[in-house]
């Protein structure tokens, strides 16, 4: 046993090298599968982003072809049936309407807010006696379906409402979830349809005094 002696160092080395490894490898390859599982849940997350990122563009595509269409769409403008009415009253069917359609695609309101006869605007500018306009300023809460479904929804309404915007983005805690901005303008004689014309055209610019007006883009 004494010819051994002088290899027991050795050995001891040996032996502790491999408990050293075999400990490095117990503490390092848990790391390396935690790292390899991170990286399959980014390039899923990636995925998932793209995904989305693709509805996000289908959806704004749709609502610029929707927008588009009702930009060259001859319609009428909402008449009141009553003269003398107030502001907020002339509106109230237009309001009403849009109202509807929010609760009809389960839309969820986070603000909202008007203002009456923008200045900008070329109707108030040149008929403000023969028209009345109103802007509608909202926040809304929704997904991509139902937002398609209530462009669609102004696009079939009989009367004309201008989008003057539209900003949608992901919700930050859930991409499935877009918070839009969307300011609809929103267009009413002042008298009743028995003493305004009630379409767009030549009548409604002769209303003007002559201006040549037409919807407004």
């Amino acid at each position: 046993m004494d010819k051994y002696k002088r290899y027991y160092g050795s050995f001891a080395f040996v032996i502790a090298t491999v408990v050293l490894i075999a400990g490095a490898l117990n503490v390092i390859l848990p790391k390396f599968q935690q790292i390899n599982e991170l990286k399959e849940n980014i390039a899923s997350q990636e995925s998932k982003l793209e995904q989305l990122n693709d509805k996000t563009r289908i959806v704004q595509n749709k609502i610029k072809k929707i927008k588009n269409s009702i930009m060259s769409s001859q319609k009428k403008i909402y008449s009141p049936i009553e003269s003398d009415l107030g502001n907020d009253t002339l509106f109230f069917t237009l309001y009403n309407d849009i109202i509807e359609m929010l609760h009809a695609n389960s839309i969820k309101i986070r603000s909202i807010d008007y203002t009456y006869n923008p200045e900008t605007d070329a109707f108030v500018k040149f008929g403000k006696d023969v028209y009345f306009v109103c802007d509608v300023d909202m926040e809304v809460v929704s997904n991509y379906v139902n937002l398609g479904k209530l462009i669609q929804d102004i696009y079939q309404y009989p009367y004309y409402i201008k989008i003057n915007n539209i900003e949608v983005k992901p919700y930050q805690k859930d991409k499935t979830i877009l918070i839009t901005n969307l300011s609809l303008r929103l267009y009413a004689h002042t008298a009743p349809e028995d003493a305004q014309p009630v379409s767009v055209g030549d009548a409604d610019a002769k209303a003007l005094k002559g201006a040549d007006l037409p919807l407004p883009q």
